[in-house]
Parts: C-alpha cells; sequence; structure tokens
C-alpha cells in the first residue's frame, strides 16, 4: 500500500472534517520533513501543503515539534507499530515474527531513510532534533517490545534476562544488509527478494536463543 493510498483511505467518509485535515496535515508534514529537514520546514509551508490554514495547523499541533513527533507517530501507525500488535505473549513465534515484517518494511522505507539521515546531517547544529526523532520513534518501538518481551517471560517457554537489551539486539539485528545498503545509497536488487526470509528467519533465531 502506497502513502497516497494510505491517505486515500484514511479520508474516508467516517472520519470527521476535522480528523480529514489532521491527516491532511499530517502527510504534508512528513513529506516536507522528509525532503527539507526540520530547520528548513515551517508550518506555514505545512498549512499551504495540507491546503489548510496555519492557524488549523497550530489547533492540532501546538508547535513545530508537536507537529514532528506526531508525524513520526504516525508513520508507527501506518505499519501497524502499535500496542495492538504485541499483545498475545502465549505465541510469540507468531507475534514476533509480524512485528519483524512490520517493522522491517517500515525501517528501509523511503520516509524512515530520509527523516533518519537528515537527523544524523544536522546532529551537530540541532541535536534536539534528533532527539525527538529518538523517542518518537526508536524508544517508542524499543518500549514497546521491552514491555512484550517482559509479558513473555510470564509464560516461562522463553526467558529475557534484560528484556531492553534484548529489544535492541532485535530491532538492530532487522535493519539488515538492506537498510546498510539503502543508507548508503547502493543497490538493493540482489538482496530485496530475500528480505521477507531475513526476516522471519531473524525473529525466530531470536527466540530459539532465548528458549528455556
Amino acid at each position: 500500500m502506497t502513502e497516497d493510498h494510505v491517505l486515500a483511505v484514511n479520508l474516508d467518509a467516517t472520519l470527521s472534517k476535522s480528523e480529514q485535515k489532521r491527516v491532511q496535515i499530517l502527510h504534508s508534514a512528513i513529506e516536507l520533513f522528509c525532503h527539507q529537514g526540520f530547520s528548513n520546514t515551517s508550518m506555514d509551508e505545512v498549512a499551504k501543503h495540507a491546503g489548510v490554514s496555519k492557524q488549523t495547523v497550530y489547533s492540532h499541533f501546538g508547535s513545530k515539534d508537536d507537529l514532528f513527533v506526531a508525524s513520526i507517530e504516525s508513520k508507527c501507525v501506518v505499519h501497524q507499530l502499535t500496542e495492538n500488535l504485541l499483545v498475545d505473549a502465549s505465541q510469540p513465534e507468531v507475534v514476533l515474527t509480524i512485528f519483524a515484517q512490520q517493522f522491517g518494511a517500515m525501517i528501509v522505507s523511503e520516509e524512515a531513510i530520509r527523516v533518519f539521515t537528515t537527523c544524523v546531517a544536522q546532529s551537530d547544529t540541532h541535536p534536539e532534533v534528533s532527539e525527538l526523532f529518538y523517542n518518537a520513534g526508536p524508544k517508542h518501538i524499543l518500549n514497546l517490545v521491552k514491555g512484550y518481551l517482559g509479558k513473555v517471560n510470564q509464560h516461562g517457554q522463553y526467558y529475557f534476562e534484560n528484556p531492553h537489551d534484548s529489544a535492541v539486539r532485535l530491532s538492530l539485528m532487522l535493519f539488515g544488509e538492506l537498510r546498510m545498503r539503502l543508507e548508503l545509497g547502493l543497490s538493493t536488487a540482489d538482496i530485496l527478494p530475500k528480505r521477507q526470509d531475513y526476516l522471519k528467519e531473524t525473529a525466530l533465531m531470536f527466540l530459539r536463543a532465548h528458549k528455556v
């Protein structure tokens, strides 16, 4: 599903006009932040791109910081990386395989790469932007996985001595060679067909390492 398709789905008749405008603002914000960076994007530009007034943007998001955080969080929602995904602690093989596929898709998306590289490029002059990104994206995901692994511990089939560190290991393993090549602007044609197998095998290998 493309981003435009996602936007079209979100802008259906079930949403109020206010909710539709919020989705429009988020869609415009993530596009502008990705292509121009945080410091080069103004609330005026977001309003114009979204086809709403500046007052409307501020009524939904009190500041540019709030809008940036919300746009990052919205990417997690699009890829279903929410509390609803990591629920059933009795079937971690199923749940973590699905998580691996959803997370694996998000971290290699064009938007994720652009935001990350922009934050790195501006980290010396705008470290606060990197912190906003980390808290809204990576830290949010790590906390979700950490909490889930703690619940898995209670079932006695697997044991994670330090759920936070385990969450970090799993997440970084899922980046894989594909993310590295994308960051460097290298060809990925030869490894794309193997991506789904890599994600599934990584999730299952992770669990085997913590089998009781």
